[in-house]
């Protein structure tokens, strides 16, 4: 059995200029404009080897939090599936680009921040 794969990875903050210069120089990760949203960037490691990343500003001027997005083909009936685990939805599907991607964020039953991805 092949389970669904994780595909990207995100670190949001009150202070997404700092984070990014953080990260960057910690890592050596190069930040290109994501033009969708403002002020989130997202992340060039300059190798093929692992998945891509953003950072940027929380949400709705929210808590930050480092999170994991696994890849599924429909988030609605991916958040059901989690609910019905014990998990809890977080945010609803929202379109990042019109007719493209598309996110979700739930909470696991220890109340751990997940990210849904639907490309």
């Amino acid at each position: 059995m092949v389970g669904q794969p994780v595909t990207f990875f995100e670190v949001v903050g009150k202070d997404a200029q700092a984070l990014q210069r953080f990260y960057g120089g910690a890592f050596g990760w190069e930040m290109q404009q994501f033009a969708p949203v403002a002020g989130y960037d997202l992340v060039r490691s300059g190798t093929e080897d692992g998945i891509g990343g953003g950072i940027g500003p929380a949400y709705d001027d929210g808590p930050g939090h480092a999170t994991f997005y696994v890849g599924v083909s429909d988030l609605e009936e991916a958040l059901d599936k989690i609910e019905s685990l014990g998990g809890s939805r977080v945010m609803a599907p929202v379109d990042l680009v019109p007719g493209g991607l598309s996110i979700a964020l739930f909470a696991d039953p220890e109340g751990h921040l997940v990210g849904l991805f639907k490309p």
